[in-house]
């Protein structure tokens, strides 16, 4: 059969139109039961205080309804509880209430159990919503400190110089600090090239650490200049920020010569790549995780023309401070290690 001309076109359009449907079909059915069980936790959590009963009424509650709707699932003891838990969480936060309602029960569960600190409920939250995270990326964001890292840390760029306002505070949300890199197994001794390669063959999970919007174009991505050539180690579309962002990677510390270049690169970067419609690149020195001058890195961007970030990243997760603390020093692991020999003589 010969198709028509514009026939893929209309089967495009239609497949798009049916999954978007679809999709909104899905949140919708979401959206109900999640305010079913916040209904359900309201009311047991009112008639508890009203009438003064204990923890048996949820069990009981439990029994009957499972009785009585058959078909239905999710009215376990245990689930009746996390719906109690789940009022209780946030009823005192209206901010984050219509947030609640836009995740899955499971991925509100999650956010319910492993964070406390209500910023970063809301961040968790609302990032959950516009990316559409899985349970297990939801997962790895909250085991990587992801809000610590995109929220806390103090941003070492001059977006707000080289940048127009409103372009400057998406930057600053689009792009983190630090990055945590312990996903490529490498050790913290590492060539550039080296971490270069894993990270290509890793992409996907960098994609995901990255956060919402990039895209990834291509390593040693080629620069003409003349007769010339330059290449950027990794280069990346971001498309909320409509602009090209260029990564370097260095396995040392920041150096005020890595700005320069990388200026010079994003100079030839906007003169030759760049489409009109595109806002002006961004580049991204990630360096090695260590203690960089704040200060050396302010007065080195301060001079630059385009739009140039400072992140750090680690390749091996750290210890919390409260575990380093109980941890013995080398010389108290040596005098116990001593000493079990001195027993075992015995």
């Amino acid at each position: 059969m010969n198709l028509p001309k514009n026939y893929t076109h209309l089967l495009s359009e239609v497949r798009t139109t049916i999954v978007n449907a679809q999709i909104r079909a899905i949140r919708a059915v979401n959206r109900e039961l999640v305010l079913l069980y916040w209904e359900i936790g309201k009311k047991i959590v009112e008639r508890q205080v009203e009438e003064g009963w204990g923890k048996s009424i949820v069990e009981q509650l439990s029994k009957d309804l499972k009785a009585e709707l058959v078909d239905s699932q999710g009215f376990s003891t245990r689930n009746l509880w996390e719906m109690r838990k789940f009022y209780q969480t946030y009823k005192d936060f209206p901010n984050l209430q219509p947030l609640v309602a836009e995740i899955p029960w499971t991925h509100n569960r999650i956010i319910m159990d492993k964070i406390k600190d209500h910023s970063a409920r809301a961040y968790y939250l609302e990032a959950t919503a516009n990316n559409g995270w899985s349970k297990a990326v939801l997962r790895i964001k909250i085991d990587s400190q992801d809000y610590e890292r995109q929220v806390l840390n103090n941003a070492q760029n001059n977006f707000k110089l080289a940048l127009p306002e409103y372009l400057a505070e998406q930057a600053n949300e689009a792009i983190k600090s630090s990055y945590n890199l312990e996903f490529l197994g490498l050790k913290d001794s590492v060539k550039e090239r080296e971490l270069e390669s894993r990270l290509i063959e890793k992409i996907r999970d960098f994609l995901i650490e990255l956060g919402y919007g990039f895209a990834f174009l291509g390593s040693q991505y080629k620069l003409q200049l003349d007769s010339k050539e330059y290449f950027i180690d990794l280069m990346f579309f971001h498309r909320k920020l409509n602009c090209l962002v260029a990564f370097e990677l260095k396995v040392d510390g920041f150096k005020p010569e890595y700005a320069g270049k990388l200026n010079f690169y994003l100079e030839v970067i906007n003169d030759t790549i760049k489409e009109p419609h595109e806002n002006p690149a961004i580049g991204i020195l990630l360096c090695r995780n260590e203690c960089n001058s704040k200060v050396e890195v302010e007065y080195a961007l301060r001079g630059m023309s385009n739009p140039i970030g400072v992140a750090q990243y680690q390749l091996i997760k750290e210890l919390p401070q409260e575990f380093i603390k109980q941890l013995p020093s080398p010389e108290e692991l040596s005098e116990i290690i001593n000493q079990d020999f001195k027993e075992d003589d015995h």
